[in-house]
């Protein structure tokens, strides 16, 4: 078998993709593709068609060809094969077969083409050795980068835990009354050197403080010791006492207001005659290492209708959503009208929707493992020290448009080891000594706020630190389904509505 080239081009012949595995020029390839189209019979059924120097081999494509243009002393049988694998490549880089969605990967493609054919003759190839073979996946690099991250948290870590020690210890001496300790060195060089770690913790301390939250100096969860009772006097001067020898002090009041807030309800919507509810649901499973092991989500439209006289009437969608999402209408919707013009119609135009009831008009399902869907990356690294576990964990937010509101990121905490120490926090946190947890509380994550992180030392061995768990509430979904405009079905003049957006988290772990 002799391939000449492979190509995707129009029903008039005009080429999309081409790629010439022997010398060819631009003018000859353009010629025999616009000549193409001129060949075939159109009364007749077949997958091939001659020239005098040529040989088309050709399969549809909705409104594109696959086209092999090979030498006519090529064996047809491998040909036919040869195309059914091209066919096959085309749908695995492109989600529609269409000539913009081909132009857009056309390099995916060319790509793929270069790995069936080579020099004019294929190879023995299949569909996952492709795929493989074009995103050139190493994993001697992914083990490297993770080492290489593990060893500059590592570094951080043992930084900060040194900067704390010097703190501990220039406190403890101002307290005593004594010089603060310094690295070494006998008479003057004590002198020298005790001016020097103060300086030192100065300026790692200075450097930190826009980042560190208050956090109390030894923290401890809601019990029975905090509730002033009559020795409320007693507290508040030993409060005093804390805060005249420089310890930031944590008001308790920071953590119910935070829990308050998760217990407030949004303000009620103006609900117009028309009103719908947007609402999406999120599971998630992750491992610790990396990987999504499965992410599910389901979405719906809930039509509510107050007034007969809105009744009769078509919802105008707009579908911006390009991760692919399964859509389904009600059985009761026309499909046909949904698919053509993006309208949301009864079957029959004359019945009217039912008035004062929640009626789920559209809804669609996303289910993937491709980890650049994760809507809130969360990264934890417990690491074992002297005393125990230095935990470090970071968030980043991967879809800018979103807005995510009242973020709770709960860590489980070994029993019987007190309150963990908390080094360096972006937001706020609750210890529930009960039930043995850490919350992590961030009022909002969006493109702002993309990215933050928490610190903390505790007793405890790495496993004890998963499963990680998150929740939170967004008024923006994650696929891009909005209704923007509603008509009536008789003259389509337009109906106000007002929408309510939710998106909720059903399940979000990293294991």
């Amino acid at each position: 078998m002799v391939l000449l080239a492979a190509a995707v081009c129009t029903k008039a012949g005009k080429a999309i993709v081409s790629r010439q595995f022997v010398e060819m020029t631009r003018t000859r390839i353009e010629g025999l593709l616009a000549a193409f189209p001129k060949l075939m019979n159109t009364g007749k059924q077949h997958t091939f068609v001659e020239t005098e120097s040529v040989r088309y081999v050709y399969q549809p494509m909705e409104k594109l060809y696959m086209v092999l243009i090979t030498t006519k002393n090529s064996n047809i049988l491998e040909d036919l094969e040869t195309l059914r694998l091209f066919s096959r490549v085309i749908p695995e880089y492109c989600r529609a077969l269409e000539e913009n969605e081909i132009s857009e990967h056309c390099f995916d493609l060319i790509f793929a083409f270069d790995e069936i054919v080579a020099l004019g003759y294929r190879e023995n190839v299949n569909l996952a050795q492709i795929r493989t073979f074009t995103e050139m996946d190493s994993h001697e690099e992914k083990v490297f980068r993770a080492v290489r991250e593990t060893q500059e948290r590592e570094a951080k870590a043992e930084m900060r835990r040194k900067a704390k020690e010097l703190q501990q210890a220039r406190r403890d001496a101002e307290r005593q009354g004594k010089k603060a300790p310094g690295f070494g060195g006998f008479g003057s060089s004590a002198v020298s050197g005790g001016s020097t770690a103060a300086m030192i913790t100065e300026t790692i301390i200075e450097t930190d403080k826009p980042k560190v939250a208050p956090a109390p100096a030894r923290p401890s969860g809601p019990s029975k010791a905090l509730k002033l009772g009559a020795k409320g006097k007693e507290v508040d001067n030993f409060v005093d006492k804390l805060k005249s020898e420089g310890e930031t002090i944590m008001s308790s009041n920071m953590g119910k207001r935070t829990s308050e807030a998760t217990k407030v309800h949004a303000p009620p919507i103006n609900m117009e005659s028309v009103h719908m509810k947007i609402e999406e649901k999120i599971t998630l499973t992750c491992g610790r290492d990396g990987g999504l092991q499965n992410m599910e989500l389901h979405g719906m439209i809930m039509l509510r209708i107050s007034d007969d006289k809105f009744g009769r009437i078509r919802l105008h969608v707009e579908n911006e959503d390009k991760k692919g999402v399964q859509l389904q209408t009600h059985p009761n919707v026309d499909k046909k009208l949904f698919t053509s013009e993006s309208l949301i119609g009864l079957k029959n135009p004359e019945k009217s929707f039912p008035v004062n009831s929640d009626v789920g008009v559209l809804k669609w399902r996303l289910q993937t493992t491709e980890e650049s869907f994760i809507p809130l990356t969360i990264n934890c690294w417990p690491s074992e020290s002297g005393n125990g576990c230095d935990v470090n964990i970071e968030y980043e937010l991967q879809e800018d448009n979103l807005e995510l509101n009242d973020v709770v990121i709960t860590i489980p905490l070994p029993s019987g080891v007190g309150a963990p120490v908390i080094g360096e926090i972006d937001g706020e946190y609750r210890h529930d000594s009960r039930r043995n947890t850490l919350e992590w509380c961030l009022p909002v994550i969006d493109a702002k706020n993309k990215s933050g992180s928490l610190e903390f030392s505790i007793a405890g061995q790495p496993n004890d630190f998963f499963p990680v768990q998150v929740s939170f509430i967004s008024k923006k979904n994650y696929c891009n389904i909005q209704v923007t405009k509603v008509t009536q079905v008789d003259g389509n003049s337009p109906v106000r509505f007002s929408t309510e957006t939710t998106f909720l988290v059903d399940k979000y772990e990293i294991l």
